[in-house]
């Protein structure tokens, strides 16, 4: 029996009558068959490959056959803008079988919501911070909202997975699970990860169910690709223009900055340029995605904002400025092409260095190879742990522990913290007075209310922190944007201009009591800022894919002249040293260069190293690391690598301190404050370094390649 002839009649019917469809496409009945049977789920599926339809199908035949009981499926999405994209489709498969939907976000006002909590929809859209907000609001009703919950509905699941949003999400969604007594069906769908079977392990928390990986066959597709160098940005901006006139495409960018200065340089005529990024206002963004909808001549310039599955309607071109860090961001960004019978799916990589056109290079072979990058499951999620524990506390007015850890030790992403040091945690927290205990329970401490009680803990919502954002807007009160406290500091009424939203503003005048920045239209402008500090880490197999490239005398078709003749170049310049050594090690006045091409993380890690045991200066970035100091030749750094590669280094407890206390003070949440000093340098140490990853680096290389 075909899993069409498995949905309820009246699905059947809306299917054919209202979609017109005759069949479904594989992934659709392979999900389909897999959710019928109550099994969970990770869908893989290209973009606009039908994975919405085959977990929303099923899911509805489920709730028209059997009515539920208040809501019985919520679909999330991890960013607001896709949820509202997928509204409209969304009400309209509910609405062709009898059954509501409901978006719940802080877009959304209280009259509505009051209207859905006392008549609940069917389906409920959402994302995981509203979810967290629904659990602490005592206006709604949780238990009695969620008393049949059967199926949630996780959309881009890769992006989350293995994150603290991720984290989150899992935290939220079992305590949710706790309203009712239905073993609730955990769905997941993704365009592009490399280890689903993991994510669907993550995915599952404490459910009891079967699960299943819906992979099908994927149909080999035609795809052009170009990589273009020139030295400057604006003149590859012009290019991009040219080559976009008449059609409708999307230029990515890895920064917001960067959108900034490639929409300025677009502008030509018979092109119109819209800014599509996190600092630009909603209005702005939802005039873009509008304007482009119904437009044939456009062209969004944008950050990751439109990476994720929006809908921006039928597209011709893809631009790159550069290239991403990942496979993943790259075949996502590729897939917003080629969905039209007779189109073929196009990406062009618009470089200003030759790093970036290998980068490029890299990213598309191991996309030609079918490999993608995994997401990798994280079991001590500390900052998370304290969000959730200061939620629960809010919650419940007041927690014991063993309830609020019986909740949060189902989640996978704290299974490897112990209860001891659970125990330790909370010490500390009521030490610091984070959280305060009296007959046995815990509630929040006056030093928590201080830090995250503003505006009704709005703080407490979210994971992540929010930077001092003061909002742009003209005389007219057109609302632009906003730019960092930092950037805003530096601006001088009447003198200083920038960008923003694609366009080019002179101050009027900063009120820093407000936060607002009023401006007026100018000619020229200056590269807004927004943050960045992190040092950006490319991944070990992209590295080596790097490493491959020099190596190898493979001709590229893809690449033009300036970019071939830069490849050409860097292989006669490291090629040789490559082949031949196996630590590629340069010494020169004094100086070594260790050519490892093991990423970031592999890198910092021995960086780390090289410095506590040999005393040097250390650099490193995604390929090298620079050591110099007293004493550095071929044999003294060759000598204190066979050391890092010893088995003694790494059980050296009083080293690992030592490297820890070294650390930079990132702040990677804003939870990180009230950590445990321990907790903290471990959770920068998560991010910094990779010891798994350069143990086995050394192990099966000595330092040089796979």
């Amino acid at each position: 029996m075909t899993t069409f002839a498995r949905f309820a009649p009246r699905l059947q019917e809306a299917i054919a009558s209202r979609l017109g469809w005759s069949s479904l496409r594989p992934v659709q009945e392979l999900a389909g068959a897999a959710i019928l049977d109550g099994k969970n789920a990770v869908v893989l599926a290209p973009t606009a490959g039908g994975k919405t339809e085959a977990s929303v199908f099923p899911v509805l035949s489920n709730l028209v056959a059997h009515g539920p009981d208040g809501v019985g499926a919520i679909y999330i999405a991890p960013l607001k803008a896709l949820l509202n994209n997928q509204e409209e489709r969304l009400a309209g498969y509910t609405g062709m079988v009898g059954l509501e939907s409901f978006v719940w976000h802080g877009d959304v006002g209280e009259h509505e919501k009051r209207k859905f909590i006392k008549e609940p929809a069917e389906l409920l859209m959402t994302t995981p911070e509203s979810l967290e907000v629904m659990l602490l609001s005592s206006k709604v009703p949780v238990p009695r909202l969620f008393r049949d919950l059967r199926f949630v509905i996780v959309d881009e699941v890769h992006a989350l997975a293995g994150t603290d949003r991720g984290a989150h999400l899992l935290s939220v969604i079992e305590r949710i699970a706790r309203s009712t007594e239905n073993d609730v069906q955990r769905i997941g769908l993704s365009a592009t990860v490399g280890n689903p079977a993991a994510i669907l392990r993550w995915l599952k928390g404490s459910s009891r169910r079967d699960g299943v990986v819906v992979d099908p066959p994927k149909v080999p597709a035609r795809r052009e690709l170009f990589v273009l160098l020139r030295d400057e940005m604006s003149d590859l901006a012009r290019d991009a223009a040219a080559k976009g006139v008449g059609k409708k495409s999307l230029f990515f960018c890895q920064s917001r900055a960067l959108t900034e200065t490639v929409a300025d340089r677009m502008r030509v005529d018979g092109l119109e340029v819209f800014v599509h990024h996190s600092s630009v206002s909603l209005e702005e963004r939802r005039r873009a995605e509008e304007q482009f909808h119904h437009g044939s001549n456009a062209c969004i310039v944008c950050t990751s904002t439109l990476e994720l599955g929006i809908d921006v309607g039928d597209l011709d071109l893809v631009f790159q400025a550069n290239a991403p860090s990942t496979v993943s961001s790259f075949l996502q960004r590729l897939g917003r092409t080629g969905r039209r019978a007779g189109q073929v799916a196009n990406t062009t990589f618009f470089c200003e260095t030759p790093e970036a056109a290998l980068l490029a290079v890299a990213l598309v072979e191991l996309a030609r190879e079918g490999w993608v990058e995994s997401a990798p499951p994280q079991l001590r999620c500390w900052p998370v742990l304290v969000h959730q524990l200061f939620a629960l506390a809010l919650q419940f007015g007041a927690i014991d522990l063993s309830t609020a850890w019986e909740q949060l030790a189902r989640v996978p992403d704290f299974a490897g913290i112990t209860r001891p040091e659970v125990d330790a945690l909370i010490e500390h927290l009521v030490r610091e007075d984070f959280l305060f205990r009296a007959d046995g329970k815990l509630s929040l401490g006056q030093r928590a209310e201080r830090a995250f009680g503003r505006k009704n803990f709005l703080e407490l919502y979210a994971v992540f922190s929010s930077p001092v954002l003061y909002r742009v807007v003209t005389a007219a009160n057109q609302d632009i944007g906003s730019i960092e406290q930092d950037f805003a500091d530096r601006l001088v009424a009447e003198m200083t201009s920038f960008l923003l939203g694609g366009r080019a503003w002179t101050v009027e005048n900063v009120s820093h009591g407000d936060r607002l920045v009023r401006v007026r239209p100018a000619p020229r402008g200056q590269k807004p800022s927004w943050g960045g500090y992190l040092p950006q880490m490319l991944g070990f197999d992209v590295c080596q894919r790097i490493r491959r490239v020099l190596v190898d005398d493979v001709a590229y078709p893809y690449l033009h002249s300036a970019a071939a003749a830069a490849l050409q170049e860097r292989r006669e310049d490291l090629g040789a040293l490559l082949r031949r050594a196996v630590r590629p090690i340069q010494v020169e006045a004094g100086v070594a260069r260790w050519w490892t091409f093991a990423g970031g993380r592999i890198n910092y890690t021995l960086k780390y190293a090289l410095e506590h045991l040999g005393g040097w200066k250390v650099v490193a970035d995604n390929f090298l690391l620079r050591v110099e100091g007293d004493g550095v030749t071929h044999d003294t750094v060759g000598a204190v690598i066979d050391r890092i590669a010893s088995d003694a280094f790494w059980s050296d407890a009083d080293a690992w301190r030592a490297i820890l206390a070294k650390l930079p003070e990132y702040r990677l949440s804003k939870f990180q404050q009230a950590l445990p000093e321990a907790a903290s340098r471990e959770m920068i140490g998560a991010y910094l370094l990779d010891a798994a990853g350069t143990r086995r680096f050394l192990g099966t290389t000595g330092g040089g390649s796979r």
